[in-house]
């Protein structure tokens, strides 16, 4: 079925797919974060405190009522937005969408002293881990002096000095000043899920001025970062680049060349050299993380201690490869397959796909983003991935270190 798009009176983005002949509907509600935060971790604090109760319901009447009707209800941050999604059965759609409604509108955020102290807690053993230890120093480095750099460390340092008003200013600030979109799949009418949008949604205020827009982050020069940590019996590794995000021309070309270099599993380049043949990383791995405004590209690598600097040549080695060295059609194909099968697996279930569509068209990617792409990857050749590979791995990048 296609999908419609739509606004509310009130100017809210709203994306419609009809879905026949499954039970339960799925909605999705996203605000935009517009604006820097000078408070890392006001975001992270409040989408813990939306079940905490509201101006009408205790925090166990919530539990209770999404209990009795068997709503799925979650509220996500991301790091360009602010998720809310329910997923309940056909019959309770108006129900569910009554109580969502109570949420987003009328939170008081109680649970505030509880919920920090857990928190920081769970930031705390969140940490013990070596790889959330070094994806904490990544990102800091990577996105430093941006919003996207306030990684578990930074909450945790600011964290006591968050006040409950800081979190309400926080939130009013958002539902004030933010793109909003909503995204309904399910075996519903429009006509009737629309009307009830309108009546509960319709009220909830959409700005006519123009949105601030946070800056890009730039990262302007080399860092090599090392981290000790004295009970260590592996060596962790982790470098990456800045690259362009999907609203870029080179999407495809660093999606595939991320799947041939490590995202594929067993049959990546980097755990066939490193891994296979050379037995130098017990983990090694590519990811493309794509943000709005920027998306990095990296690689992580676990290995023996004393085989640091042999798993960074032979990392080295490959992308050296990669950059002069065309790769075989078989090669691409089998990495457009691979793509193409992932996308198909995270779209099955209604929640699947709304929750892309809300995704995509708060992010300002368009709609049909997937549609788009999938052409886009369906053209891209050996020489693209070369050229890719030569335009972002270059000598400005984050190369950070973890060993005992």
């Amino acid at each position: 079925m296609d999908t419609k798009i739509t606004k509310l009176n009130n100017n809210i983005e709203f994306a419609y797919k009809r879905n026949p002949n499954t039970p339960r509907v799925a909605f999705y509600l996203n605000f935009s974060l517009n604006k820097p935060s000078l408070l890392p971790g006001v975001y992270s604090l409040m989408v813990r405190l939306f079940m905490q109760g509201t101006k009408s319901r205790t925090a166990q009447q919530l539990s209770e009522e999404l209990d009795k009707y068997a709503i799925d209800f979650s509220v996500e941050l991301k790091l360009d937005y602010i998720k809310f999604k329910f997923v309940c059965l056909n019959e309770d759609f108006e129900k569910a969408l009554e109580i969502f409604t109570d949420i987003v509108k009328n939170t008081t955020f109680e649970e505030f002293e509880k919920e920090r102290t857990k928190l920081q807690g769970e930031i705390v053993a969140e940490l013990d881990s070596p790889r959330a230890k070094i994806i904490d120093s990544y990102y800091k480095n990577i996105y430093e002096g941006h919003n996207y750099g306030f990684t578990n460390t930074v909450i945790l340092e600011n964290l006591p000095n968050i006040k409950k008003d800081d979190v309400i200013n926080a939130y009013n600030e958002i539902v004030a000043n933010s793109k909003k979109v909503c995204a309904f799949v399910g075996d519903l009418d429009f006509e009737y899920v629309d009307n009830l949008l309108q009546k509960h949604l319709g009220d909830i205020k959409v700005s006519t001025e123009t949105l601030p827009e946070l800056p890009r982050p730039i990262l302007k020069e080399m860092k090599n970062v090392e981290v000790i940590q004295d009970d260590l019996n592996q060596a962790h590794i982790l470098k990456g680049w800045t690259v362009s995000s999907a609203d870029s021309d080179d999407f495809a070309a660093i999606s595939l060349l991320n799947i041939i270099l490590g995202a594929s599993g067993l049959s990546s380049r980097l755990f066939l050299e490193l891994r296979d043949k050379k037995g130098l990383a017990y983990v090694v791995r590519s990811a493309y993380d794509v943000a709005r405004l920027s998306a990095n590209f990296s690689i992580y690598i676990a290995t023996e201690p004393n085989n640091i600097e042999t798993s960074l040549k032979g990392f080295e080695e490959e992308i050296q490869k990669i950059k002069t060295v065309l790769v075989s059609e078989e090669e691409l194909e089998n990495a457009k397959n691979n793509i193409f099968g992932k996308w198909a697996f995270i779209s099955e279930t209604n929640s699947q796909q709304a929750n892309w569509l809300a995704h995509y068209g708060v992010m300002g990617f368009g709609y049909d983003f997937h549609k788009k792409a999938v052409e886009k990857i369906k053209k891209v050749t050996p020489q693209d991935i070369i050229n890719c590979a030569n335009k972002y791995f270059n000598d400005t990048y984050v190369l950070t270190v973890l060993k005992p």
